[in-house]
């Protein structure tokens, strides 16, 4: 138990520089150390250090297999309207597709593209999805 105190001494010595505050991490870390070699808050120094353990139980549970089958399950692609509802309103409100013609939303999907950093393939559902429901031909 001397080398335990020598290091703690260390500690407190190192930690005078740091004034108040190094005096509390010092303190933090002498408890922490105290606590991780076993010593008693009675301080009892000469008192064995033991730790209980407990008996090993047998594990009689079986645990379940993932299911292959739903991790092999094809994702459903989104329809242009649902990847139009989550893109669009991220920044903005939700714009009816009857307020701009076929070409206008044409022009407005390769700007917002670029700004909301949709891939080609989801532009294009959701830029289809605009025109059909726009009304406008």
């Amino acid at each position: 138990m001397m080398a335990n105190r020598n290091n703690l001494d260390k500690l407190f010595s190192a930690a005078r520089g740091f004034g108040a505050a190094g005096a509390g991490i010092a303190t933090i870390t002498a408890v922490i150390y105290l606590a991780s070699v076993g010593a008693s808050a009675a301080g009892d120094t000469n008192a064995p250090v033991t730790t209980a353990s407990a008996p090993k139980v047998k594990n009689t549970q079986t645990t379940a297999k993932p299911d292959k089958k739903a991790e092999a399950r094809p994702k459903r692609e989104l329809t242009g309207a649902e990847l139009y509802a989550i893109h669009c309103n991220r920044c903005h409100a939700e714009r009816y597709p009857a307020e701009f013609t076929d070409g206008q939303w044409k022009t407005l999907m390769l700007h917002m593209r670029v700004r909301a950093n949709l891939p080609a393939k989801q532009a294009k559902l959701i830029l289809d999805y605009l025109q059909d429901e726009s009304g406008h031909y």
